[in-house]
Parts: structure tokens; C-alpha cells; sequence
């Protein structure tokens, strides 16, 4: 099956997502072999004129963290006034160094750092979208404004942070991949198969960096 590629140009941007220390190994909240996307990652950004770096940034105490919820446990699903919310250990406290950027990852040409996750009382896993699905970031609205009308996504994690910044770029009108070697998963019960089939629902392509590389030498 013949698989779109991206036509990597100014009109296109790589949005790399979250490879902070804390999601990296001996991190708060570590992706299994989430460090394996960092030299992926340094290999393709080279070929894109635009790139979006996003950061998560939250709070001392947010309300996505178990330890604000006595009694809780991590990993443990609780409803919020905004819907289903899974609780993780405190982790990309702003101003920490595990919410740093990996030292590893070599991308000066980057155009945009979007951190997200700053409002103490709102979950955001999207670049685009927090997690009340209303309140913007402001990152389709700077790309807009660049005449991007295609996103290439990497980074972590593959099935919250990656897939539900690919659905609101595709549900956007956006041109959406994720280079899936260029991705790592959390995988929590099931959480990948679910992530990818929502992708694969909303019009999101999977690629690999190798077919990546065939579009641009093609």
C-alpha cells in the first residue's frame, strides 16, 4: 500500500513533543526507552525549516498530580470537572530539571518552545488543546500565521501527549503524521492500541524515519 508523505517545505513543521528529562529514563515519569527518540529525532530535524518544541510546564501541586489527591494512588483515573483525568507522579515542575529539555537534543534551528500544562487546575496533553478541550494553547494560531497546513509529530508519549497533539492537528485540517520510531509509549492498559486507533480514526498517517527520509530524496 503506497503510504502519503509530506511535501517537507516551508509549509510544513515538525512538532516534537515533551523529550524533557523527567519522561526520560531515571525520570519521574519515565517512557520505557523514551531516550531511544532523541538521535531520531536530532537526525530529521535538519530537514524541516520549521520546528515546534513543546514543554510540559506545570505547577508545584497541579491537579493532575496524585500526590495532590490524598488517598490516591499513581496511575489512578479520577473524575475532574472536565472529565477523566489518569494521575501521575509529580513530574515537569516548572523550573526543575526534570522538566529541562534534554541536553541530548540538538535542534537550534527550532522556531518555537509552546509550554503547556501551566493552569494548576487543567490537564493539557495536546499542544493544541488543554484538557477541558476548549482553551487554546495559541500554537494553531502561530502556525497559521507561518501558512503551515502540514505537521510532522515525534517524541513522548506516543499515546497521550503525541496522539492527542496528531488528533487536534488533524481535526484542525492540518496534514498529520507521526513518525512512530520517532515515538515512545507509556502504554498504560491497553492505552496505546486505543491512542493509535483514534489517530488512524481522525485521518493521522504513521510513518518511519526511514520513509521519511525516501519522501525527501525521492
Amino acid at each position: 500500500m503506497t503510504v502519503s508523505l509530506p511535501t517537507i517545505g516551508k509549509n510544513t513543521a515538525l512538532l516534537v513533543v515533551d523529550v524533557q528529562n523527567d519522561f526520560l529514563p531515571q525520570g519521574a515519569l519515565a517512557v520505557p526507552h523514551g531516550d531511544q527518540v532523541i538521535p531520531i529525532i536530532n537526525r530529521i530535524a535538519p530537514l524541516f525549516q520549521q520546528v515546534v518544541i513543546t514543554q510540559d510546564w506545570h505547577p508545584a501541586g497541579h491537579l493532575s498530580f496524585s500526590s495532590s489527591h490524598p488517598g490516591t494512588q499513581d496511575y489512578q483515573m479520577i473524575d475532574m470537572p472536565y472529565g477523566p483525568q489518569c494521575l501521575w507522579p509529580d513530574h515537569c515542575i516548572q523550573g526543575s530539571a526534570g522538566a529541562e529539555l534534554s541536553a541530548d537534543l540538538h535542534i537550534p534551528h527550532a522556531r518555537l518552545i509552546l509550554r503547556k500544562g501551566g493552569d494548576p487546575t487543567l490537564d493539557s496533553y495536546s499542544a493544541f488543546l488543554e484538557a477541558d478541550r476548549k482553551t487554546s494553547t495559541g500554537l494553531l494560531a502561530w502556525l497559521q500565521a507561518q501558512e503551515i497546513n502540514q505537521v510532522v509529530i515525534t517524541g513522548l508519549a506516543t499515546d497521550f501527549c503525541v496522539a492527542w497533539t496528531a488528533i487536534d492537528a488533524a481535526e484542525a485540517g492540518l496534514a498529520t503524521w507521526v513518525i512512530e520510531d520517532a515515538c515512545r509509549a507509556i502504554d498504560l492498559h491497553g492505552s496505546l492500541q486505543r491512542a493509535k486507533v483514534a489517530m488512524d480514526d481522525a485521518g493521522v498517517i504513521f510513518l518511519t524515519s526511514h520513509q521519511l527520509h525516501q519522501g525527501c530524496e525521492s
